[in-house]
């Protein structure tokens, strides 16, 4: 017979946002269980990206975003600091190929001027090429407060404060339907031989996020966005970077371009383009090279086709698609949707990873 577990809050979803989530709930003294349906956690979005500690240049004025993400990274550094966790503060170029993407370049300086940003520098093509030597451009932008931090780490050593607080991790937990109680909310597990009744329930479900939401029973399905993935391919440089820094292209629709990015040992990768899938699948198409080292050349001539070999993919979850203007993160507590204890966080891409600590304080608050 299938048993009931009685409990105070669930976060449903492994990744990073989930977990600050439920280390957040842990340490004001809530006992938390945050589910995970794969085998570990950590194995989509918040791994399958360009591990970038963004400085919070390109968001909406006032939006979560923005203000989620220059908040997000003084304390991200702070954390890493604290807890070693592997990261970097190397500083990015944002690089204009020609004369006619300059103007762009005044856009995200007063942009980020107006989100908080005061250590943003202006570059000649001349300065580019000083800082950078391999790189080419009309002129640019240097962000000294850009790095890396390793993704992983960062989960394992929020995961560790979970527990340390109380908390539990518990994978291979897809939640398979929610009913709405008097008291809470009570989760029928697939294929994990319990089921689960709580008092505050958090849809950290990233990817899936829009179909747990529809698993609500009795929720309203006109509060579910329209949820879209947009699918990034990564390459990999072979030897040694000739890059110090990360090096940014002007944005482009769905994303920031293929940029330049390193990881902790200083291997070079190339990513994201963007793709819009249906679904969630991971393969990589190699046919895709072309469009990269073109892409590429435009701020590294020198690039050598050869030395670039298939990296991996990740997939974000939108809530803008393509040539919609990109939407903010939504979080959804009950002053939105009326229901008491349940948060749904929609839409948590690029600057999610960043924004991850501070978004854990909004959603302890919302509830």
């Amino acid at each position: 017979m299938e048993r009931l577990e009685q409990l105070d809050c669930v976060v449903i979803g492994g990744g990073v946002i989930g977990m600050a989530v439920a280390r957040r709930l842990a340490l004001a003294g809530r006992e938390v269980v945050l589910l995970e349906a794969e085998d570990a956690v950590c194995m989509h979005t918040s791994s399958r990206n360009s591990e970038v500690i963004h400085a919070g240049l390109y968001y909406a004025q006032d939006s979560l975003k923005a203000r989620l993400c220059v908040t997000g990274r003084q304390a991200l550094y702070a954390y890493c600091e604290e807890r070693r966790i592997p990261h970097r503060r190397l500083g990015k170029l944002i690089v204009a190929g020609d004369a006619a993407e300059l103007a762009r370049l005044d856009s995200i300086a007063a942009r980020a001027r107006a989100n908080g940003v005061e250590d943003l520098q202006r570059l000649t093509a001349a300065e580019i090429a000083e800082l950078e030597p391999a790189v080419r451009g009309a002129g640019g932008l240097l962000s000294p407060s850009s790095g890396i931090v390793d993704s992983h780490a960062l989960v394992s050593a929020l995961q560790a404060d979970l527990e340390a607080a109380g908390g539990v991790v518990v994978c291979r937990s897809r939640v398979a339907g929610i009913d709405l109680a008097a008291d809470g909310f009570t989760l029928a597990m697939a294929d994990a031989g319990f089921s689960a009744s709580c008092r505050t329930l958090v849809n950290a479900a990233g990817l899936w996020a829009a179909e747990v939401a529809r698993s609500i029973r009795g929720f309203p399905e006109r509060l579910v966005p329209a949820m879209h993935l947009a699918k990034g391919h990564y390459f990999t440089l072979q030897g040694k970077s000739p890059f110090s820094r990360l090096v940014y292209p002007v944005p482009v629709d769905g994303g920031l371009g293929v940029h330049v990015t390193l990881d902790i040992q200083g291997t070079a990768r190339f990513g994201p383009d963007v793709s819009w899938v249906e679904s969630v699948d991971y393969g990589f198409d190699e046919s895709r090279k072309g469009a990269f080292v073109e892409a590429i050349r435009r701020y590294w001539p020198e690039l050598d086709p050869e030395k670039l070999s298939a990296g991996y993919t990740g997939i974000r979850p939108k809530l803008s698609g393509p040539g919609m203007p990109a939407a903010d993160f939504l979080v959804q507590g009950p002053e939105r949707h009326g229901v008491p204890g349940l948060v749904n966080l929609f839409g948590i891409e690029s600057p999610g990873l960043t924004a991850a600590l501070p978004l854990a304080e909004a959603v302890c608050a919302s509830i």
